[in-house]
């Protein structure tokens, strides 16, 4: 992921180069100063739960940390409806879906025993975007974004060691490349989504009552996301 989002920035950088041969010819013209205009995207993303663990020490003398070692990549889908506010700021909501899971490592410091377990999350999501852009360039112009996005995790739910709150909400932020192509825009955008509220579900039953340890040794658990979008509008 990291090699592909520093591979995003390289074009866009490579491709605001001015050059010596003069202004090209610019591609859609006018279409920025649309009052409202729609597109869609789609991409991939990687999960990770960052866990806040409490010491907690079972009468088994058994003391449990989690973690997320390795990310695997997901796919999202978006629809996406702009608002001209004025010459470089635009609102952007951009409904869309997410299917992607996370593996968590369980340790016991002390005798060092593995658990593992695959949550698996499905997320509509609705995120709300300030997009601020540069001037633009020729055919490309870069910008910046800051916004909220709520999350609804529709995964059928699977008895298991952690579960997770259907809800959350996210702040995010992202930075992109506006490319005016000769028929329509094509965008690619790295968004970073940093959770907000502790999506540990502590008020379930669990068919091993032994496994409520797992969600004892906790303090929190809190969900972020970083997504790699190409927005066609």
């Amino acid at each position: 992921m990291l090699a592909v989002v520093l591979s995003v920035v390289g074009v866009c950088v490579a491709m605001a180069q001015p050059g010596g041969r003069g202004r090209k010819l610019q591609n859609l013209p006018f279409v920025d100063n649309k009052l409202v205009h729609f597109g869609f995207s789609v991409g991939t993303h990687v999960q990770d739960l960052t866990f806040t663990h409490n010491g907690y020490t079972t009468p088994e003398d058994e003391t449990w940390y989690m973690e997320v070692p390795s990310f695997s990549p997901g796919f999202c889908v978006n629809l996406m409806a702009d608002l001209y506010l004025c010459p470089h700021l635009n609102l952007r909501l951009s409904p869309g879906i997410f299917f992607g899971n996370k593996v968590v490592k369980f340790r016991d410091y002390n005798t060092g025993n593995m658990q593992s377990q695959n949550i698996k999350s499905n997320y509509v999501v609705l995120p709300l975007d300030l997009k601020f852009s540069a001037r633009r360039w020729d055919n490309i112009r870069p910008y910046i974004s800051a916004g909220l996005m709520g999350t609804l995790d529709v995964a059928k739910e699977e008895n298991s060691f952690l579960k997770m709150n259907k809800f959350d909400c996210y702040v995010t932020f992202a930075f992109g490349c506006d490319t005016y192509m000769p028929y329509f825009k094509f965008i690619p955008e790295v968004k970073f989504c940093i959770g907000l509220t502790d999506v540990l579900d502590r008020d379930r039953e669990f068919p091993d009552p032994t496994d409520i340890k797992y969600t004892d040794s906790l303090k929190k658990m809190v969900s972020s996301m970083i997504i790699l979008s190409f927005y066609f509008e």
